[in-house]
């Protein structure tokens, strides 16, 4: 790297950096169900790299509509970003080489952290993971979609089957299964409901149907009600496949 390049600071400079910067695609990720690159982003003086998801390279699925897998990305990173608790690293839609698709910030995962281990570990990043999963209503948490950091921060990612007005919970994230919400969790919901009714809401409506927005608030309004960790309804698969 030149020495007058430098990493973004903040999720602030690394959402200008994925908006504005030049895409440079060094490669593709095999064993990704849909076309996902890999490569680096440079605007001015920052740089770093990036995951890009063409929406031409998703996959139809028969419960989710054509062409929204993108969207569905960034109305991820826009609720993990209302909530505080940077769950999704900066999201962003975008034109790229091969026309719009989602273009997200490459963070590494501590190679020192046994995965499996960890993601059956008491760490409030998880659980915070699993109270956002309930919200976004996430189809996929596998074991590979959660990094953690060295750092300490734990992030997740592949949020294209979220938001469904069915209940599709599918996660390795059931540690916390019917206890209570924690009081952080209870005050971010509270606020989140807010957010739901004003800015929020209209971000969302820009990547998902009135009635997935719709269905989010009801989501939340019922995890407040309960004030506890969702159960597995067992009218859906719990858990992932594969798990990792």
């Amino acid at each position: 790297m030149q020495p007058d390049l430098r990493p973004p600071a903040d999720d602030a400079e690394a959402l200008l950096l994925l908006r504005e910067g030049e895409i440079d695609l060094e490669g593709r990720m095999l064993d990704a169900s849909n076309v996902t690159l890999v490569g680096a982003v440079q605007c001015g003086e920052l740089v770093a790299e990036c995951v890009y998801k063409p929406v031409a390279g998703e996959r139809p699925l028969w419960d989710f509509p054509d062409g929204t897998l993108a969207g569905r990305e960034v109305a991820a990173a826009l609720v993990s970003e209302a909530t505080g608790w940077r769950v999704v690293p900066p999201t962003v839609l975008r034109e790229g080489p091969f026309g719009p698709g989602m273009v997200q910030l490459w963070v590494d995962g501590d190679p020192d952290v046994d995965l499996a281990a960890f993601v059956r570990s008491d760490h409030p990043g998880l659980r915070r993971m699993a109270v956002f999963d309930a919200v976004v209503n996430n189809a996929d948490r596998k074991g590979g979609h959660i990094i953690p950091t060295s750092a300490g921060h734990v992030y997740g990612v592949d949020h294209g089957i979220c938001f469904s007005v069915d209940p599709k919970l599918r996660t390795l994230l059931w540690r916390w299964a019917g206890q209570p919400l924690t009081a952080e969790a209870v005050e971010v919901l509270e606020e989140l409901t807010g957010d739901l009714l004003g800015d929020l809401g209209e971000q969302l409506h820009e990547h998902l149907t009135r009635r997935e927005v719709r269905r989010t608030q009801q989501r939340v309004a019922d995890l407040l009600r309960s004030g506890r960790h969702p159960q597995p309804s067992g009218e859906w698969p719990a858990l992932p496949w594969p798990p990792f």
